[in-house]
């Protein structure tokens, strides 16, 4: 499976679409608009550029694309006014695969366009929206030319599956799973963190390319607080995924085979590995670094209140992993699959008090 080429969230509006699916992501966002700020506004009071450069870096598509561009419009508005000066150029960048829906984002520009001009008047006619695709480990943009870099939920996804995941003899070593799990050897282990590493070592050096000096970077992806990679809340999605899908298997739906031979290209970090990789490189200081709890059902309660919560769970996952299982899987048991891990959800959920996994967050500084 080619990651580049098969990986993007649901397209469209329909039933399964990452738009009417992305409420969690959307929360994401919401929990580090003080971080962004903090962040746009130190870039304005250190050196307030006529232009500001801004990249979101795997933006998708749907009703979630455009709220960080309209947060900062927001910042840059306020603390432009609040120092004096007229407000700067905007050239925002919305980066993500090429299989992402960046037609739906084109098509919601000139809306986009119309309620700036309503809301901010004639001082935002000068803010530029393009899409550029392709991934960000590697360069996207040209050098010196960002000042301000976001990613919200993307960069937990490596950028090939890792290698070394089966033996000499070709045999899968994770049989079973789809991910890290408190059963997998520790060769597997070793090959997600090195993959991490190599993926993340090389998004910074991209970024310090592209950055200018004081540039800020404000980076928020599915982690773990615990140093020990196979943690439930970095795992648990992957491993009830597994179990229903192990459970088609046992009913002749799908091949054990098949399933042995899928491993998902994804790793969570904890805060000491983002923090290892940003002091390896050496270009970025890491003004903060945090971890938060996340619950994630509890963000679609009030969007689809007639589902079971492992119900809206699964449309959830539905929407981030079709591409990649359709791929592997064929789309024949995909309905079947999901409802199926509606039900393990619940099944866990009625065992468990809530189901949340860690976040982290960081905002990283030009040296």
């Amino acid at each position: 499976m080619e990651v580049v080429q098969v990986l993007h969230m649901n397209k469209g509006e329909g039933e399964t679409s990452y738009a009417k699916n992305s409420s969690p992501q959307r929360e994401i966002i919401s929990i580090a608009n003080s971080i962004v700020e903090e962040a746009v506004v130190g870039i304005l009071c250190t050196n307030f550029p006529e232009s500001l450069g801004v990249a979101d870096l795997g933006c998708s598509s749907g009703p979630n694309t455009f709220i960080i561009t309209s947060e900062i419009i927001d910042i840059v508005h306020a603390t432009s006014c609040r120092l004096g000066h007229p407000v700067p150029e905007l050239r925002v960048s919305l980066n993500d695969l090429p299989g992402n829906d960046f037609n739906f984002i084109f098509k919601a520009l000139p809306e986009f366009y119309k309620k700036l001009k309503e809301e901010k008047g004639g001082g935002f006619d000068r803010c530029f929206v393009s899409g550029v695709p392709g991934s960000f480990y590697g360069r996207l943009f040209p050098s010196k030319s960002l000042h301000f870099v976001h990613s919200s939920s993307s960069l937990h996804w490596l950028s090939q599956i890792p290698p070394g995941l089966d033996s000499r003899e070709g045999i899968p070593l994770n049989k079973g799973k789809l991910y890290l799990s408190e059963t997998s050897p520790v060769r597997v282990v070793e090959a997600y963190l090195s993959q991490f590493h190599k993926d993340f070592s090389l998004f910074l050096k991209s970024r310090a390319e592209e950055m200018v000096p004081g540039g800020r970077m404000v980076l928020s992806f599915m982690g773990r607080r615990d140093i020990h990679p196979t943690t439930q809340q970095s795992c648990f999605q992957w491993e009830l995924l597994a179990l229903a899908l192990m459970s088609l298997a046992s009913e002749g739906l799908v091949e054990e085979e098949t399933i042995d031979s899928f491993n998902a290209p994804y790793y969570a970090p904890c805060p000491e590995e983002v923090k290892f990789e940003v002091q390896t490189d050496g270009s970025f200081l890491i003004d903060r670094l945090e971890t938060f709890e996340f619950y994630w059902e509890d963000q679609m309660r009030t969007e689809f209140e007639e589902l079971s919560s492992g119900q809206r769970v699964a449309k959830t996952i539905r929407a981030v992993v079709e591409s990649m299982l359709e791929c592997h899987f064929g789309r024949e048991i995909l309905d079947v699959l999901f409802r199926r891990y509606g039900e393990i959800v619940d099944d866990h959920l009625s065992r468990n008090r809530a189901m949340y996994v860690d976040l982290v967050v960081s905002l990283i500084r030009m040296g």
